[in-house]
């Protein structure tokens, strides 16, 4: 396990990169699955939402599961208002990882939202993700707001002081300006095939 801080690619404004990934349902989800278009042009469930909270996660790693109760608090609390959707970016050949694992993972951690696998890795690339968990925060115009931590706790068994990406979800859903500091998260390397 190696503890990596999350860098940035995306600056504050960019476009959320599109994808096309499959999820622990079987289904293909694509960018336009997550945009906060109105209900009535689309027939996605997504649609209406105000944000997306892009995830990349995985199975094994040990600040990914200690994240989860906050996530899935995240989740319950705004889950109505923004999308939410997991990616996993890891080798597939990755001890506990591969989209068979992912199924059991999700079923097990009961994750209510899509859980997408990056089989080429390439999505992961694109914006820029390095550690699990590494969270992309998008409003309805796919435009990234926040990049960075979920809380200031940096290891599993600590405890949050500060609930950043809560703050800088209710922020961005009432208007408010999001600040540019840049809050790296931390937690395991994603990891590359060779």
């Amino acid at each position: 396990m190696v503890l990596t801080e999350s860098v940035q690619k995306l600056k504050k404004g960019d476009k959320a990169p599109d994808f096309s990934l499959k999820g622990v349902d079987d289904k293909i989800y694509s960018l336009k699955d997550f945009e906060g278009l109105p209900a009535p042009l689309r027939g996605q469930a997504q649609a209406g939402k105000q944000g997306l909270l892009v995830i990349f996660m995985c199975n094994h790693c040990p600040y990914v599961r200690a994240k989860l109760p906050v996530i899935a608090e995240l989740y319950k609390k705004w889950g109505t208002r923004i999308s939410f959707c997991g990616i996993n970016s890891n080798d597939s050949g990755y001890e506990g990882e591969g989209m068979d694992n992912m199924k059991v993972f999700a079923k097990e951690r009961a994750i209510a939202f899509p859980y997408l696998f990056d089989t080429l890795q390439d999505v992961a690339k694109a914006y820029g993700a390095t550690c699990t968990p590494d969270p992309f925060l998008f409003n309805k115009n796919s435009e990234l707001v926040f990049h960075g931590r979920i809380d200031d706790a940096t290891g599993p068994g600590e405890t949050a002081k500060e609930k950043t990406m809560d703050e800088n979800i209710s922020k961005m859903l009432s208007g408010q300006e999001i600040s540019d500091e840049f809050k790296p998260s931390m937690g395991c390397s994603i990891k590359w095939t060779p």
